[in-house]
């Protein structure tokens, strides 16, 4: 199970960090892919962020250098860093993992387990 928290409301510039939080009978995020993925309304989702089990980070072009994912291993949940936030940037997020692949694969339909989702509004 996956649990996403800490998305709201900010002002085009502003920060937020949001959480995606493992249950560690089913999910250690030490040692799988954990993407994170963003839906805007109309929009397609697309996986804008990952880490993989040894903690190698991507990241694509329209966040690098504003998100940056960090992971706490004790508390298995991994956060999401996102600074500079744009109104662009406003979407549903998740974060998703699944435990059968070596890295993070690019293709959405490669991750059998979601979090719910967390809303980012960003306002201009």
């Amino acid at each position: 199970q996956l649990v996403e928290s800490g998305g709201g409301s900010v002002q085009s510039g502003g920060s937020l960090r949001v959480s995606c939080a493992a249950s560690p009978s089913t999910h250690d995020i030490s040692t799988f892919c954990i993407a994170w993925f963003r839906q805007a309304p109309g929009m397609e989702r697309e996986q804008f962020a990952s880490i993989t089990e040894d903690g190698r980070t991507s990241y694509a072009e329209s966040v690098k250098d504003r998100f940056t994912i960090s992971r706490d291993n004790y508390k298995n949940t991994l956060y999401l860093q996102m600074n500079n936030l744009k109104p662009e940037d406003a979407a549903m997020y998740y974060c998703a993992t699944d435990n059968r692949w070596i890295g993070c694969p690019s293709d959405e339909r490669n991750f059998r387990y979601w979090g719910q989702g967390t809303q980012i509004t960003v306002s201009s």
